[in-house]
This record gives structure tokens, C-alpha cells and sequence, in this order.
């Protein structure tokens, strides 16, 4: 299967720690989706977020640094996975978060592209401001 990688950056009016904690606390990641998350807060922990339209395993996490995840939609070919990262670091009073997908199918590039940016991106900027 041919695959691609997105890169994404954005910054975010909130802390390094306020940022990771919206991305792995269940009640707070449903707070800026609109939408149910259930998330265990432990490297080899599952989570499943968007009522289950995504899930997948913590596979590393550095505090208020880094989230790494084997991450899959649940229209993707059964038992494939992509790879998600996330990483913070402080940038003037906010915090610049840099994201990675490695291993998306390439004919669901487009959709993830535009998908991140508007149910992740663009909540976590109203969330925070």
C-alpha cells in the first residue's frame, strides 16, 4: 500500500502542560472536540476518540513534551495503523505544537489533511482563547 506523511505546526495560546493534558485527559479532549474520547493515560494504553472513529495505542509519552500513537480511522483496511506525533515546545507565551502522520493510505491523505486542521486545529485555538 503507497503511503504518505503530513506535517502540521500550529501554536496554541495556552502552556506546554495545558496543551498535553487537552490532548490526553478524556474529559478534556471531549471538551474541544464536541465529541466522546475515552483516552488510559499510560504508554501501551488504548484510547478511542470521536465516538470511536479513531483509536489506537499510547506508544510513548514525555510530560508536557511529546505523544507518540499507533493511530487508525475505523474505515482504514482492518488491522492497519498509522504512526501520530505530537510535539510541544514553548514559543513566546504560547506553545508551537508540530505534527506528524506517518503512514496514512495515500487516497485518505486529503481527507486527514483538512480533518486535523479543522476538528483539532482549529478547536484547541477556541478552546484556549
Amino acid at each position: 500500500m503507497k503511503t504518505r506523511t503530513l506535517h502540521q505546526s500550529v501554536v496554541l495560546n495556552a502552556t506546554p502542560h495545558e496543551v498535553y493534558e487537552v490532548l490526553m485527559d478524556s474529559a478534556k479532549h471531549s471538551a474541544f472536540t464536541h465529541s466522546p474520547a475515552v483516552i488510559r493515560w499510560e504508554v501501551g494504553g488504548d484510547f478511542r476518540t470521536f465516538d470511536g472513529w479513531a483509536s489506537g495505542t499510547t506508544l510513548e509519552l514525555i510530560p508536557d513534551k511529546k505523544i507518540v500513537q499507533k493511530w487508525r480511522a475505523d474505515d482504514w483496511p482492518e488491522g492497519y495503523y498509522s504512526t501520530v506525533t505530537f510535539e510541544l515546545q514553548t514559543e513566546g507565551t504560547g506553545t508551537r505544537l508540530d505534527f506528524t502522520q506517518a503512514g496514512i493510505p495515500d487516497g485518505l491523505y486529503g481527507d486527514l489533511e483538512t480533518g486535523w486542521k479543522e476538528f483539532y486545529w482549529d478547536n484547541l485555538a477556541i478552546y484556549f482563547d
